[in-house]
């Protein structure tokens, strides 16, 4: 019979015989991490001109390692190169030293991260449940959510938050005190976010250890879970001593009064709907994405051990189930105290993402299991072909809706992979001096510091708002390049020019039309933005007269002019 085969095959009655079967589940799990991962990652090797959204704020700086020169006096590049993590920058800088670009290891590194988080999922996974199926469920899951969301993908500090997390869990959970505690030291040198939830944990498990005596024989020696918790307290030290020459970091109330926060701004956190803002915002929300939809089934977890007799698997869960809790109950908490005092923990919802996603992953993957061993033994008992029939569609379905979940869910895998639109620009400026710098209200120049390798005045990428000794001269360049652009006004263009030396001006070739200023990013500076609509009312601006004078390189979208072509203006 096949239900009867299935059953012994999945759930065999004695523990050795399941470890027998671990290896195949385990290749299983990480041919199936490696194949999500070459998926997730095949449109950044599309071409040399693609990468991903936030990689290039955090790695154009890193051309560095091979050319210590490049981007002179740029304060972008300088700010980027402050904020990165220490480990983060030394990993890359690493492979630089054996000639390794940063650009190209961020398309490899991701698939890496990935599998690394797959195989202690895995093993996370055995320890709540010792069945290897469900384990392999968990995989499946687990890479399901990695490349529905792309902060792996990234490559950027934030993608290595998930693997440590979940060593650290590993090792947590096997009292394997030396290694949890070097993962705590890697989520400080690459992650800072992750020591706080790791800390969290190990503080809520010995309150938890203290109020409930069953979990007690396989937790950590409590004097151990101590020491853990100082040396995530030493970890996060460092960060709370050292000043930045771009602090001090804005406060909630002057973050509510700028655009950049608001609901169409840059950095949109502050959102009108409440919902949206404390359940669903990308940055302020408890959990941003649910994706995908069958995590919810990990919330009859609670129900379903409610029930041994109809469950028997159940009986089979470890005392290692209560680490699920204690994540939320630290996830909840962090979030909390991140609002509390915004912007200080950076973004609350980075404390309440994969925490909760990875609670549920493992909560899901379990109720599967136990759904499943309960639908098997049932359909062991002789019944009716109709409802023998219905049983098997049903698990049949139930298995098709998640293995086949990134072929009908629209948007798999989201990488945020960017390809680069302007390569003739791109290698034209590859040309010029290092020192060249380009002023440009046009999204293009997002891609000019990580494919061109020359400094940008402003652009919308590098549009960080969070550190007020950064955010502020930005926020002016930004004002003055947008009145310059616009303005009728020779001695104003001019005295741009002396105030923020440029060497070229990069604009789209519909910068002029007042329709579409409404809808680019520097609506975010609306003074300058009223002033620009104006000055077009009156008729062409200079920069726009001297454009079809002063190309240097033109596309059908764009347009790249000398600046020392809008300075003969005055002679």
């Amino acid at each position: 019979m096949l239900a009867q085969r299935l059953h012994a095959a999945l759930f065999p009655k004695s523990l050795p015989l399941s470890r027998q079967q671990l290896p195949l589940w385990f290749v299983g799990s990480l041919l199936l991490g490696l194949g999500y991962g070459v998926w997730g990652m095949a449109a950044a090797w599309e071409t040399q001109y693609a990468i991903q959204d936030d990689a290039r704020q955090h790695l154009f700086w890193m051309h560095r390692f091979f050319n210590p020169e490049l981007f002179p006096h740029d304060f972008i590049a300088d700010y980027f190169q402050s904020i990165s993590p220490w480990g983060f920058t030394q990993f890359y800088r690493l492979f630089a030293w054996v000639g390794v670009d940063p650009l190209w290891l961020s398309k490899f590194l991701p698939i890496g991260l990935g599998l690394v988080a797959t195989v202690y999922g895995f093993g996370v996974s055995l320890r709540l449940l010792p069945i290897p199926c469900t384990a392999f469920l968990t995989s499946l899951l687990l890479n399901q959510v990695i490349w529905f969301h792309d902060d792996i993908a990234s490559a950027v500090p934030r993608a290595f938050m998930v693997p440590i997390l979940l060593a650290f869990l590993y090792y947590f959970l096997g009292q394997k005190f030396l290694f949890y505690a070097a993962t705590m030291v890697l989520g400080g040198l690459f992650y800072p976010h992750t020591v706080l939830i790791c800390g969290g944990i190990i503080g809520f498990h010995l309150l938890w250890q203290r109020y409930h005596h069953v979990y007690k024989p396989i937790a950590p020696k409590e004097w151990l879970c101590y020491l853990g918790f100082a040396i995530a307290i030493l970890v996060l030290l460092p960060y709370g001593w050292l000043d930045s020459a771009y602090d001090p970091v804005i406060e909630a109330t002057a973050a509510r009064q700028l655009p950049d926060f608001g609901s169409e701004g840059r950095t949109r956190f502050f959102l009108n709907d409440p919902w949206l803002f404390w359940l669903s915002g990308n940055r302020s929300g408890l959990f941003p994405t649910f994706t995908p939809p069958m995590l919810g089934l990990g919330f009859l977890l609670p129900l379903l051990q409610q029930f041994p007799h109809r469950f028997r698997l159940v009986q089979s869960l470890t005392n290692c189930l209560a680490i699920l809790p204690q994540i939320v109950l630290t996830a909840l908490t962090l979030f909390s105290i991140s609002h509390a005092i915004l912007f200080h923990l950076h973004l609350p919802s980075r404390y309440t993402a994969y925490p909760l996603r990875l609670t549920l992953i493992f909560a899901t993957a379990i109720v599967l299991t136990l759904l499943l061993e309960a639908g098997l033994r049932s359909l062991m008992r002789p019944t009716r072909l109709s409802w023998r029939l219905t049983k098997w569609g049903t698990a049949l379905s139930l298995s098709g809706i998640l293995m086949f979940y990134p072929f009908y869910a629209p948007g798999f895998p989201n990488n945020g992979i960017e390809r680069g639109k302007a390569e003739k620009l791109y290698e034209y400026l590859l040309q010029q001096p290092i020192s060249v710098r380009v002023a440009s209200l046009s999204t293009l120049a997002d891609q000019i510091p990580i494919f061109a390798q020359r400094s940008v005045l402003v652009s919308r990428e590098y549009a960080v708002p969070y550190h007020i000794g950064y955010a502020n001269p930005f926020r002016q360049r930004a004002e003055a390049l947008l009145r310059a652009q616009y303005t009728h006004d020779r001695h104003e263009l001019q005295q741009f020019l002396q105030t923020y030396p440029v060497d070229f001006w990069l604009i789209d070739t519909d910068s002029f039309n007042p329709d579409r200023l409404s809808k680019q990013w520097i609506r975010q500076y609306p003074v300058a933005l009223r002033q620009a609509r104006s000055h077009l009312q009156q008729g062409e601006p200079i920069v726009q007269q001297r454009s079809r004078h002063c190309t240097v390189l033109q596309e059908q979208d764009w347009q790249l002019l000398r600046a020392d072509c809008l300075l003969q203006l005055e002679r």
